[in-house]
């Protein structure tokens, strides 16, 4: 296997280990994936051009994401009173940009995310995209951008990470 051939495989491995920490709901590891600087983005509109000036679902820096994570761990948040649980069901990523000399990747998964809370489960799709960069010899997650297909609709209240 070439040195290309086995980045592009770390880089995949490295797509479905993210959404698995998440379904098994090790929060804590899923957060040392990011950089200090990252970006947590579900824009609110098809096209929309960034988080930062335009509302979103979500946009939320890493201290935001710690305070969320926080709120689910805890024994008295009164949401997860009786715990959410959630599985992605996702296509191959794929590669869609690369800078190997930089050792940064852009990748885009399809997905379909189900969460479930006693007898509610809620289903949606979208397309996820991670923005990875090389921090002390490991890829983490500068961006994560869920682009939700049904973004416009009046959505349910998530409880855990499409």
């Amino acid at each position: 296997m070439s040195a290309a051939a086995a980045d592009i495989d770390k880089v995949l491995d490295f797509v479905y280990h993210e959404a698995r920490l998440i379904d098994e709901k090790r929060f804590d590891d899923w957060f040392d994936l990011f950089t200090d600087s990252a970006r947590y983005w579900v824009p609110l509109t098809r096209g929309q051009p960034d988080g930062e000036n335009h509302t979103s679902l979500l946009y939320e820096d890493k201290l935001l994401l710690k305070v969320r994570i926080e709120r689910l761990k805890n024994p008295n948040s009164f949401s997860q009173q009786q715990p959410s649980f959630c599985q992605h069901v996702m296509q191959a990523p794929s590669i869609e940009s690369t800078a190997v000399d930089a050792g940064t990747w852009i990748t885009r998964t399809p997905f379909v995310y189900l969460e479930s809370q006693l007898d509610t489960q809620i289903v949606l799709a979208g397309v996820s995209w991670l923005h990875l960069v090389p921090v002390g010899g490991r890829l983490k997650i500068q961006l994560k951008k869920v682009e939700l297909l049904n973004c416009d609709a009046a959505l349910p209240s998530v409880q855990l990470f499409p």
